[in-house]
């Protein structure tokens, strides 16, 4: 079924390629108020277009992917872009496993491309470099780029450093994203109620378990895939900050992580989650779902309907849903997450002359808007795409040229509405479905506090300690040992100089970054 009605669109683009190319590799593709819609042509300033130079400006970029193989140097998109900004481009494509440590080697090297990816605004070494003045300071230059000015204020502001903008954001949805999705046809078939909280989620997966729904006495609630997802509903926060009367939490220390252990203690003693979830890989935890062996995951609702698909056709009543939102327990506050709203920053090194820095921010402004979003999404029309009823509809080519989000979109802007919603050959009503549960997780959801905010002190350390509280929590939640040494560990936390300073820079930080909004 396709879906026509496209007066149901916020924006009138749809991922139909970006799940294609995607789902071709079997790699996954990537993490408040939509923005305003941009100029139709993706157009920059009448001023801007007079100062285009004749000559072409050659631009060096380097940029992650994630499918199978990266766009060509005589990529049709390539030249596309080229033709419509005026430019030379000479793409670096790096594999998304490997980029946080190549783009460290770049920046250490002093081997900077003209516009590079940046993994987050956090990255230490970026920011030892900004604060030595070696990127562009973009914060007098964005207000003339109509595509970047469109972009979450929030956004923004988490991607400031002391106040100013050093990067442009490679803008995403910061609501609709992953949560809990749930097999409805079980828990309908069993005449139990879509959960509600935490208990409620217990009660429905032990009954997947002991009822055996598909018939088979191998089932299990919840795959454990996104099972962070549970420590985030009983802390509130996304995350381990959590804001609270205007002050910095680390829920790490609070009793709200204790109860998620002791909950995801019971579900393995219960056997409701995989015994050896702690090594299972990526496909390991789609298996357990699409072979109908568990009925909880978390997973955005495009990605849920893409590695289900096959699923659902063999058998149509199967049914996964997203959920709205859990609360941690009865008459508690209703929880989902929130996106960071993100995925990187794109800089421009200070070695880059003026003149040449703003062709780039034209560049990056093309295609994050209008006709060059489509042209990032979904590549050139009638050569990638046609359009049938409304809806981009991708060709074989398009899987060829290696056009969408997993390639071309991590270089720009693209936080249309309905990113996370929509999956090539998903039927109307789900679209619809979907779009609805994202318009009500907009209305409570919740984010991490300290996006782009960071501690010196952890930038040195926090490896150590993050690793450390890891694996007592994953050693608690196994029973290798008992609930009382997470207590002990939390006291010496408590205790922990270190550590401590770490909450009193991050603190110093978001006072900081509140008083400059």
């Amino acid at each position: 079924m396709k879906i026509s009605d496209t007066h149901l669109f916020k924006k009138p683009t749809l991922l139909v390629l970006s799940t294609m190319v995607v789902f071709s590799s079997l790699a996954a593709a990537c993490s408040s108020s939509a923005p305003a819609a941009p100029p139709k042509d993706g157009a920059t300033t009448a001023k801007e277009e007079s100062k285009t130079p004749s000559k072409p400006t050659e631009i060096k970029i380097m940029a992650d992917y994630t499918i199978a193989q990266p766009p060509s140097p005589d990529n049709p998109v390539l030249k596309e872009f080229e033709k419509k900004t005026n430019t030379k481009l000479t793409v670096q494509w790096v594999p998304g496993g490997d980029y946080s440590d190549r783009v460290n080697v770049a920046l250490a090297a002093g081997d900077i491309a003209d516009l590079i990816k940046i993994p987050s605004i956090t990255t230490p070494l970026f920011r030892q470099m900004v604060k030595q003045g070696a990127f562009w300071d973009l914060t007098p230059y964005v207000k003339d780029y109509p595509n970047l000015v469109s972009l979450d204020s929030k956004i923004w502001n988490n991607t400031k450093i002391d106040g100013k903008s050093y990067a442009v954001p490679a803008g995403r949805p910061l609501n609709g994203g992953g949560f809990f999705s749930i097999r409805k046809d079980w828990v309908d078939k069993l005449g139990l109620k879509m959960p509600q909280t935490m208990d409620e989620l217990y009660t429905v997966m032990k009954a997947f378990k002991d009822n055996a729904p598909d018939g088979k006495k191998d089932t299990i609630g919840f795959t454990m895939r996104g099972a962070n997802v549970i420590e985030e509903v009983f802390a509130g926060t996304v995350g381990k900050w959590k804001e609270k009367d205007g002050k910095l939490i680390n829920m790490n220390l609070e009793p709200e992580v204790k109860e998620s252990l002791i909950y995801q203690r019971k579900l393995y003693q219960e056997g409701l989650i995989p015994q050896d979830f702690p090594v299972l890989k990526e496909t390991q935890y789609w298996e357990l779902a699409t072979s109908g062996r568990a009925g909880v995951t978390v997973e955005t609702p495009e990605a849920l309907f893409r590695y289900t698909m096959d699923q659902w056709k063999k058998d149509p009543k199967v049914e996964w849903t997203p959920m709205v939102s859990l609360s941690p327990k009865a008459g508690g506050k209703a929880y989902v997450s929130q996106s960071t709203g993100m995925n990187g920053v794109l800089a421009i090194p200070k070695s880059v002359p003026e003149e040449k820095m703003k062709a780039i921010l034209k560049f990056i402004n093309y295609g994050s808007g209008g006709e060059g979003l489509d042209l990032t999404l979904y590549g050139i029309k009638d050569v990638h795409y046609s359009v049938v009823d409304g809806l981009k509809v991708a060709n074989d080519k398009a899987v060829a040229d290696s056009v969408g989000t997993a390639s071309w979109g991590k270089m720009f802007s693209t936080p249309v509405v309905d990113l996370w919603q929509y999956a090539a050959g998903m039927p109307k009503e789900v679209y619809q479905r979907n779009m609805k549960i994202a318009e009500e997780r907009g209305k409570i959801s919740t984010g991490d506090p300290t996006i782009g905010l960071v501690s010196e002190t952890e930038l040195k350390m926090g490896a150590d300690y993050t690793k450390k509280i890891a694996d007592m929590k994953t050693q608690v939640i196994i029973g290798k040992i008992p609930i009382e040494e997470w207590d002990k560990y939390v006291d010496q936390l408590k205790k922990d100089a270190n550590y401590q300073k770490i909450i009193e820079e991050m603190n110093a930080e978001y006072n900081k970054r509140s008083a400059q909004k």
